[in-house]
């Protein structure tokens, strides 16, 4: 009798390992399209974004600095990060090119009316105390 039952066993086993490698199979196809080939395309897309730099154009660093390329070489490129402050940086360092309307130029807003900040400081205690 305890035969039959190891038997029984051995034989479903090789159904069961091939329904395990078919599950493999479609699991690393799965993979495949979700991560290995959405990674290669945006590869792909930085890489041409890098060859067609031009000086002028508004770009974003892999770090995520803003700058303006001055001027292109062999594998680097000279990036104005701010007015006056230039910068060597390779190509691949570009990650994209910033449109126009959408630049990352930040001002500071001054206040409209400077003596709303006065009156905080009226409101402190005198007393040294800070609450």
């Amino acid at each position: 009798m305890g035969n039959m039952i190891l038997a029984a066993t051995s034989s479903k086993s090789g159904g069961s390992s091939a329904y395990l490698l078919i599950g493999l199979v479609v699991l690393f196809g799965v993979l495949y399209f979700v991560t290995i080939r959405p990674q290669r395309r945006r590869q792909q897309q930085a890489q041409q974004t890098q060859r067609e730099i031009t000086p002028g154009v508004r770009v974003r660093t892999t770090a995520g600095m803003y700058a303006t390329v001055v001027a292109v070489e062999d594998q680097d490129v000279i990036l104005e990060v701010a007015p006056g402050v230039e910068a060597r940086f390779m190509r691949r360092a570009i990650m994209d090119v910033v449109p126009e309307e959408t630049g990352a130029d930040f001002t500071v807003d001054a206040p409209e009316d400077p003596e709303t900040y006065d009156e905080a400081e009226d409101d402190a205690p005198t007393d040294g105390r800070h609450t």
